[in-house]
């Protein structure tokens, strides 16, 4: 079963965004196949892999994200997060890594997206909205004819040294409760997430699926126990239909 309808209704689900009964997971800032497999048998609906980045954590070479993706089977969404900001870099970026989804950590020009689309017209495009203010929610309208998701996160792309994702920290989530009701795109939150508030932070926001780093590590590897008690958690919480 290859990349295309199937697996745009099992991760990403109907082009609209109301919420749906089942949160997706995505485990983020996977370093290995074993680490892939670890978080597919958990439960995860997609996996993150971690382009090269100013800052955070989960960082590997292009060659082992290839690697990864390749031993991911579908119809797991795999997640190249690319800090690259040129259409022509990130194309070449998700080419190499052979991934079946980007997702975009910076700000980017939203003119650069008729490139993407074009040289890529298979692979699925998320954007990173990192939630500092109000102004996420004007930055919503600008990509939302060239995405199929948003990921809503709590970096800080204009700091001295960059924050594209990873931090730990939460964000308000008044505000992306907000940017879930108006969106026409599902919708991941990200962002200090861990067992102990992510039934609370999808109770709040409604979000289409749920995306974690450092919340199901220990020592920087992935936890099977933690793991374990963030996916039981997503299950038990009660997202409206």
């Amino acid at each position: 079963m290859g990349f295309g309808k199937s697996l745009l209704r099992i991760c990403f689900g109907k082009t609209t965004t109301k919420p749906v009964s089942k949160t997706r997971i995505k485990i983020c800032c996977i370093a290995s196949p074993d680490e892939s497999r670890l978080a597919v048998a958990a439960g995860a609906d997609a996996i993150g892999l971690v382009g090269e980045m100013p800052s955070g954590p989960g960082v590997i070479d292009d060659e082992t994200a290839r690697a990864i993706a390749r031993a991911t089977p579908p119809p797991i969404a795999t997640f190249l997060l690319t800090s690259r900001t040129e259409a022509v870099d990130i194309v070449d970026h998700v080419r190499f890594c052979e991934t079946n989804t980007v997702q975009i950590v910076r700000h980017i020009e939203p003119a650069q997206y008729a490139q993407i689309m074009r040289d890529l017209p298979q692979v699925r495009r998320v954007q990173v909205i990192h939630v500092e203010d109000q102004g996420a929610l004007e930055l919503m309208h600008a990509y939302a004819p060239f995405v199929h998701a948003f990921l809503l996160d709590s970096g800080r792309p204009g700091a001295a040294v960059a924050e594209l994702g990873g931090t730990g920290r939460t964000h308000d989530w008044n505000i992306s409760a907000k940017f879930v009701a108006q969106a026409e795109r599902p919708v991941f939150l990200a962002g200090g997430l861990k067992p102990g508030n992510v039934a609370s932070a999808i109770a709040m926001v409604a979000p289409f699926g749920v995306d974690l780093c450092s919340g199901v590590r220990r020592d920087g590897a992935l936890d099977p126990q933690t793991l374990a008690d963030f996916v039981r958690e997503i299950r038990g919480a009660s997202t409206p239909a």
